[in-house]
């Protein structure tokens, strides 16, 4: 086959194109996560986690009057949903409605719940929900009622560590390691042993005074999961302790690179003055 000379005018074409090829900036690469240790329970990103707990927060469903339980249930729990007739005590009402749609799984005292479970509970007719309370705390697991659907807040954080089963706050520190204040980072925990936990989503201010946190059984909305923000020293003098996943994948270096997106944040409940969770 004959071969034909290329023009000038393509030979000039085709280095302007190669010159702008190599000045092309390039995309740099999100740096390369380290996987959790081998034998966790469970493997997980802090992408993953804050995922999960968002999920639950934003998970849409639609009640009606049969999900309402004020008083025993078949096997004598006592059992109180946090709908909105709920208004004992008065500083801790509770929010959803029957008939409308209603955004996030409500607390439940012992519940581990995902949210394809919690709706086919809802469909059959189980109570949405059940709060906690000092009776139901000495109670424990004799509290816990098999007609109610729902998480509480170590359901809540085991679901977002993609764990198994259920640990609670007493046993969470055998699957974690201690941290410092300094250290944590989205998807460590702040954990008070037979009291409450809350998942760590980063940094609030850049001087790191306020943190982000996903929790469910505490304040302003207890009984509804939901991000929120508070000084980390007052978190701290309640009790709380950092700890990380063993599990949790991390970064070598710390970037500093958010997880949270803007229009997350934009809905942030802030708590400048937090308390603990579950009386």
């Amino acid at each position: 086959m004959l071969m034909r000379k290329a023009s000038p005018a393509l030979l000039f074409l085709g280095l302007v194109l190669l010159a702008a090829s190599c000045s092309t900036p390039q995309r740099r690469k999100s740096p390369e996560l380290i996987p959790g240790e081998v034998d966790a329970l469970s493997q997980v990103t802090p992408t993953e986690a804050l995922a999960i707990a968002d999920r639950y927060a934003r998970h849409a469903w639609r009640p009606f009057a049969r999900n309402i339980l004020h008083g025993p249930d078949v096997s004598g729990v006592l059992v109180h949903t946090p709908d909105v007739s709920l208004k004992d005590p008065p500083e801790r009402p509770g929010w959803w409605v029957p008939g409308e749609m209603n955004l996030g799984i409500p607390y439940k005292w012992g519940g581990f719940d995902d949210p394809a479970s919690f709706d086919r509970a809802i469909s059959e007719g189980l109570a949405a929900g059940d709060v906690s309370s000092p009776a139901k705390r000495r109670a424990d697991n004799a509290g816990v009622s098999q007609q109610a659907t729902g998480v509480d807040c170590s359901g809540y954080i085991s679901r977002c560590l993609k764990l198994p089963s259920v640990l609670d706050t007493s046993q969470l520190p055998s699957v974690c390691r201690p941290i410092e204040a300094r250290d944590l980072r989205p998807g460590d925990l702040l954990n008070i042993p037979r009291g409450h936990v809350v998942l760590c989503a980063g940094w609030a201010r850049p001087d790191q005074s306020w943190i982000y946190y996903y929790e469910t059984g505490g304040g302003p909305d207890y009984w509804r999961p939901g991000l929120k923000e508070a000084p980390l020293n007052a978190m701290l003098e309640l009790g709380y302790q950092p700890l990380r996943y063993r599990g949790m994948a991390y970064e070598p270096t710390t970037s500093g690179k958010e997880v949270l997106t803007r229009s997350i944040r934009s809905a942030v409940l802030s708590v400048p003055h937090p308390t603990v969770g579950e009386p």
